[in-house]
């Protein structure tokens, strides 16, 4: 399934590491939009149990599991930061599961519309074309390692190869349809979510009525 929600009005939402992805998210589910994280979805896959797990041990070895059984984040990340080939390797396993778990929360969802939060939406290549537009929040980057090294103790050379890893702001907004600025706390968040909410509402409806 190439459109998880087909048919609908959706929005792809994304940004780099702090941004403030999910108080973003967080707001337009207040006002009636239907989340579903991608995030989310991928820490199920690879919580003890879940359904990654199996194949990503038999590709990886039983060391990237915890004792727990899930996986082992900080080894993964490690590897991946430094092996692209294990990278596409582990995107391999974990994407395609991704796709059609989120294609199964559009199914299911009762928001007014849908909001896929996907960090990577720009590098993925395939969102873009599964999404009605593409929402980026955007931030300096100074305040995303501030950010990023304040809720998660990383060094700042660890939150840059993060960010490294990812495309530029410059490449981000080039890419977005819409762009929230969130360099200035919620008050200022606050209303640049609105104006967009009921720009997709709109859209929505339009979208609607041109189906029906």
């Amino acid at each position: 399934m190439d459109a998880p929600y087909p048919l609908a009005f959706s929005v792809g939402l994304t940004g780099g590491i702090g941004c403030g992805k999910t108080t973003v998210a967080d707001m337009f589910a207040a006002l009636g939009a239907a989340v579903i994280d991608t995030d989310q979805i991928a820490h199920a896959l690879t919580a003890p149990h879940g359904a990654a797990m199996p194949a990503l041990l038999a590709e990886f070895g039983q060391d990237f599991a915890t004792p727990e059984g899930a996986l082992d984040r900080a080894r993964m990340r490690a590897l991946v930061f430094s092996d692209d080939t294990a990278r596409a390797r582990l995107e391999a396993i974990l994407h395609p599961r991704i796709r059609d778990a989120t294609a199964a929360a559009a199914a299911i969802a009762s928001g007014d519309y849908v909001i896929f939060v996907v960090p990577l939406l720009i590098e993925s290549g395939s969102w873009r074309a599964r999404v009605t537009r593409v929402l980026a929040i955007d931030c300096p980057e100074e305040i995303q390692v501030a950010r990023v090294m304040a809720r998660s103790g990383l060094a700042e050379s660890q939150v840059r190869a993060i960010m490294a890893a990812q495309v530029t702001r410059e490449q981000r907004r080039a890419a977005a349809d819409d762009i929230i600025l969130n360099d200035d706390g919620l008050d200022a968040l606050r209303p640049q979510v609105e104006a967009l909410h009921a720009m997709y509402l709109s859209q929505t409806k339009l979208m609607q009525d041109k189906l029906n």
